[in-house]
């Protein structure tokens, strides 16, 4: 029985091997996005762009806003398990 229903399901061997590389994708940027690391550098980046006037003090306060941000999850869903 496995040998037919792979053979019966071989043509969508491509699109199972696509989703399995999305999958992947998107948990890598997913913690990469997380990371304390980038979350820092992101920050320390903005706050040099601001000190040499690359960007204003608003322009700085809203980059960090918009960072900070993706760390709390919406209000709706901080306690969803």
């Amino acid at each position: 029985m496995d040998i037919l229903w792979t053979l019966l399901t071989l043509p969508y061997a491509p699109v199972r091997g696509l989703t399995a590389v999305v999958e992947v994708i998107a948990r890598e940027a997913e913690t990469q996005q997380y990371d304390p690391v980038n979350v820092r550098r992101e920050l320390e980046e903005l706050d040099r762009a601001a000190e040499a006037d690359e960007i204003t003090p608003e322009e700085r306060d809203r980059g960090q806003e918009r960072v900070l941000d993706r760390l709390v999850p919406p209000v709706g869903e901080r306690h969803r398990g």
